[in-house]
């Protein structure tokens, strides 16, 4: 009886395996992968577990987009092309455990974006554009033990962001730009024992905030541009490891880690060290790790190589001078060795003192609303014609979102040094006088999209220093507003899309030294000149999809050492030439070429690419045919869907590379008429060229072999189906 139950619920779901998905009855798996979907199916089987819908196209997760399957545990949505998620989208998955996110583009979290997700155990937003993280977004995830955010483009984290986190043991917030952290960001997370900080842009030991963490074990903050370790910079009583590689160190206090007394391992290597001094308070220290810093071993390094031996702690490194003993492990060294031949000053670096903090004890003003704990204030779509004043002092965002505001006077913000985030969209703005920002010292974001802006005066930004998110989407601009950015050194990030921009010429950007992430989708772009973006020298991400390009920028490329994503999309670019992307190909990891009516690729348009590559979109084009890619050795994604190869001889070597690939890349052939809409990978027209049989059949029946001996592993887009899968029908 229990048989034939289970055989008609395998029926049940079977009939009800959406197009072009594959279900696994058995274990109650459904795959969608690499397909063209852009809304999550309604027709998936209610009893359904696991669900990977990786590599389609949904832009919006909409609120209750998984009601119909309450049943299920793991959810991955990776590469997905996911810009929001709306409130309420996951309301319903009670019992999901897993959710990945990764690789999307979504920029902010709103406060009920993951409402209902109270079983939920491992979040991964790897790799988005998270700019902001709304207060409580995480409330609701009381079961979440990993959270993912690396890769994002955070640079603050307010206080209490974190709320609501009681089991998370390990927080990864590595490869952001992170420079301000508030005093309580990490306050609410008691089971916490592992924080990745390292890759950001923290230029002090944020000794404060992680003074919350009194369970933390492991500290990962290497790879930032911190020079200093101050006196009991750090107060984790149960840190044992921590990681200060890749720093800008040029010295640490005696006592710095006096306060952290279960510390077993100091990673130090790759700073400016020149010397250590004895770390007195540090008596459980067992290996210190000095490699790759300027030790200069002189009579001035005896005290610490002194204590080295008395508290018995290894030590790694080596001398870098004086010349006699270049090259020696500390370990080899005796005191008698080190002699004071050549001058070592001591670096005598000071600490900022400490600016006071002024709780404030200005009101909130009329109509608005301020909370005290989250140093929040909003006077969102209030009808208000002028911008309040006298907000607490202390206030830290601050919303006026929806207001008819028209213009921002001089001043308009008094007393709020230490602002982060000010949001001003939607509120008919047509002016930034000079000096709107002035006093805003702190000032990290600043939101004015969907207002009626087409120009900017750079004195608008005066003493706004700090600026890193500056986001101009939906305004008036026909032209990038010159001269903006000297007076932003800080800005990191910049929006201008879908404005009217017509084209980029030199000087546009000038001062935008440090830009990392440009963004100008949906422009009418059709020219961007050779020294346009010169000055963006650290640029990593430039968006320019939407726009009238005829033509790959390549001459504006040069000069962008640090370039990993480009975006070409939507862009009428018919044919592409020889070497287009050489002046990037070093750095390149993210090339869309997508939706662009692309007729012609020549056979060396990829000239230089190769390894690096991760993720290749050239799907909704008409090329019959593309240059070859063996080299392309680390395609993650490779997406040739809805693209209409001639699927003849010439095409074999394409044949037989996707038939090594272990990614799935969709590709079909669509002609000759014979083969119209077949696979390229299981066509049989390539079975009458020229050599077919020299390479396939052994190669087939050792994949034969191999396929009944183990299961096959594929990279993220590409895993088969296992055994007792059945593949709809279109």
């Amino acid at each position: 009886g229990l048989l034939l139950l289970a055989a008609a619920l395998g029926a049940t779901a079977a009939a009800r395996c959406p197009a072009p998905c594959v279900c696994d009855n058995l274990r109650a798996h459904v795959l969608c992968l690499n397909g063209s979907l852009t809304a999550i199916p309604d027709t998936i089987p209610e009893l359904t577990r696991k669900l990977d819908l990786r590599g389609n196209s949904f832009m919006v997760i909409p609120a209750g987009a998984f009601l119909a399957t309450p049943y299920l545990t793991h959810l991955d949505l990776q590469h997905c092309k996911v810009e929001k998620l709306e409130e309420g989208a996951f309301r319903g998955l009670g019992r999901l455990v897993y959710l990945n996110l990764a690789s999307n583009g979504i920029a902010l979290l709103y406060q009920e974006s993951l409402d209902g997700l109270f079983s939920l155990q491992q979040l991964i937003l790897e790799g988005n554009r998270i700019e902001e993280i709304q207060p409580g977004a995480f409330g609701h995830l009381a079961s979440l033990t990993v959270l993912d955010l690396r890769a994002n483009a955070l640079v603050y984290l307010p206080d209490m962001i974190f709320q609501g986190l009681q089991v998370l043991r390990w927080l990864r917030l590595s490869h952001n730009a992170l420079h301000v952290l508030g005093t309580e960001a990490f306050a609410a997370l008691p089971a916490l024992r592992r924080l990745s900080l390292d890759h950001n842009e923290l230029q002090a030991l944020p000794g404060e905030a992680l003074a919350r963490l009194d369970g933390a074990t492991r500290l990962d903050l290497g790879h930032n541009p911190i020079t200093y370790v101050a006196e009991e910079a750090l107060a984790m009583a149960s840190l044992r490891h921590l990681f200060l590689d890749h720093a800008s160190l040029q010295d640490v206090a005696p006592d710095a880690f006096a306060r952290s007394p279960q510390l077993r391992i100091l990673d130090l290597r790759e700073n400016q060290l020149q010397g250590l001094p004895p770390l007195a308070g540090a008596g459980g220290l067992v290996r210190v790790s000095l490699d790759g810093n300027p030790l200069l071993c002189s009579c001035l390094l005896r005290p610490f190589h002194k204590w080295l031996a008395r508290a018995r702690v290894q030590a790694e490194g080596a001398c870098a001078a004086p010349p006699a003993l270049r090259g020696r492990s500390l370990n080899s060294l005796k005191p008698p060795e080190m002699r004071c031949s050549r001058l070592w000053p001591p670096p005598s670096p000071t600490t900022p003192p400490e600016q006071p903090s002024s709780a404030g004890s200005r009101q909130c003003p009329r109509g608005c609303v301020c909370s005290p704990d989250f140093h929040h204030g909003s006077c969102e779509n209030r009808d208000l014609r002028e911008i309040p004043r006298d907000f607490p002092e202390d206030t830290r965002l601050l919303d006026l979102r929806r207001n008819p505001f028209r213009t921002v006077p001089p001043d308009a913000f008094p007393g709020l040094k230490e602002l982060v985030s000010l949001h001003l969209q939607r509120c008919s703005i047509r002016e930034l006088q000079p000096g709107a920002l002035r006093g805003l010292d702190s000032l990290v974001y600043l939101y004015l999209t969907n207002n009626h802006l087409s120009t900017l005066a750079a004195a608008a930004f005066e003493g706004a220093p700090q600026l890193a998110y500056l986001d101009l989407d939906h305004n008036a601009f026909t032209h990038v507003p010159v001269g903006t950015f000297r007076l932003l050194p800080n800005l990191i990030s910049l929006h201008l899309q879908h404005n009217t921009i017509r084209e980029l010429v030199g000087g546009d950007l000038a001062g935008a030294r440090g830009l990392r992430w440009l963004y100008l989708a949906g422009n009418a772009i059709r020219r961007i000149a050779p020294a346009a973006l010169a000055p963006t020298k650290m640029l990593e991400k430039l968006q320019l999809e939407g726009n009238h390009l005829s033509e790959v920028p390549t001459a504006a490329l040069r000069g962008l050492p640090a370039l990993s994503e480009l975006k070409l999309s939507r862009n009428p670019i018919k044919h592409m030439g020889d070497g287009v992307f050489l002046p990037v190909a070093s750095s390149l990891q993210h090339l869309y070429l997508d939706n662009m009516g692309l007729e012609w690729i020549s056979p060396h348009a990829f000239t230089g690419l190769g390894p690096k590559i991760r993720s290749l979109y050239l799907e909704s084009n008409k090329m019959s045919n593309i240059p070859d890619m063996s080299n392309f050795t680390g395609l993650e994604i490779l997406n040739l869907q809805d693209v209409p190869f001639h699927c003849d001889c010439q095409l074999l070597p394409l044949h037989r590379w996707i038939n090594k690939l272990n990614i799935c890349v969709g590709a079909t052939c669509g002609s000759p008429a014979e083969a119209q809409g077949l696979k390229v990978k299981l066509s049989t027209t390539f079975q009458t060229c020229p050599g077919w049989g020299q390479g396939e059949a052994g190669e087939t029946n050792a994949n034969k072999t191999k396929a009944a001996s183990k299961p096959s592993k594929k990279k993220r887009l590409g895993k088969s189906p296992a055994k007792g899968f059945s593949k709809s029908r279109a």
